[in-house]
């Protein structure tokens, strides 16, 4: 398995905390989400680990030089500029060669995914898979009844893409910030500019290839992003011996 964490985030939901931490940095129940992420990939059987860093890079990076786990791990150095989540994977595209899929998880993402099964469900006919599940956002992604991604809503606004999309004959799901991806895709990446959301990627690229919904039952999850909910993210990682 190889996977890259997106940690290059500026954190600012968590702001004062943020001010003088990198969010990959802030600590759930005494450990580094970072560390907790490492943590997983390795028992899900990673040996290759790319993270992204921009805000605060170098605590991150004097973290994983006093840290040992047990895979390889290399930095995707965005300092100069922050990428988002689609510039930042195409970024990284040299350190990903071969074609086994590359699983990508948001640093502030806590859940009881067994990355392992996941990994092994990769499709080859898909270009992605993303993780979902049934909860309240505020913005969702909309797939047909093969579960192929079909377009997106922002339950708010009532915006979608594509715009006038019938949205009655299409699920909504809440997308989870874990993904896989084929190498295949940063080929399909060569036109966009240097900083793009993978999201939008995903958007134009459902026209021509396959992005999956993957539906893991009793999905628990918890975005760690935002002050509220990084107190309720304690009892989380305990509850789900995180």
């Amino acid at each position: 398995m190889r996977a890259m964490i997106f940690a290059a985030g500026l954190g600012s939901r968590l702001r004062p905390l943020t001010d003088h931490l990198p969010k990959a940095l802030v600590p759930v129940d005494g450990e580094p989400l970072l560390h907790r992420l490492l943590l997983k990939l390795h028992a899900a059987g990673c040996s290759h680990a790319v993270i992204n860093v921009h805000h605060h890079a170098s605590q991150i990076t004097d973290f994983l030089a006093c840290h040992d786990y047990a895979m390889r791990i290399d930095i995707s150095d965005e300092s100069e500029m922050l990428l988002d989540t689609g510039g930042g994977l195409r970024h990284a595209a040299a350190l990903f060669p071969g074609d086994e899929p590359i699983l990508l998880h948001n640093v502030d993402i806590l859940s009881n995914l067994p990355l392992d099964r996941f990994y092994a469900s990769f499709r080859h006919n898909c270009l992605a898979q993303v993780v979902v599940s049934e909860r309240a956002a505020s913005r969702q992604l909309l797939f047909d009844h093969d579960l192929r991604l079909a377009g997106w809503r922002n339950t708010q606004t009532g915006e979608t893409r594509p715009p006038c999309i019938d949205t009655s004959l299409l699920q909504p799901y809440a997308f989870a910030g874990i993904h896989l991806v084929s190498p295949r895709i940063f080929a399909l990446m060569d036109n966009w500019p240097d900083k793009f959301s993978i999201i939008d990627f995903y958007l134009e690229a459902m026209h021509t290839e396959r992005i999956a919904a993957y539906r893991p039952a009793n999905l628990a999850i918890l975005d760690v992003g935002k002050a509220d909910t990084l107190a309720a993210a304690n009892d989380f990682a305990m509850r789900y011996n995180l």
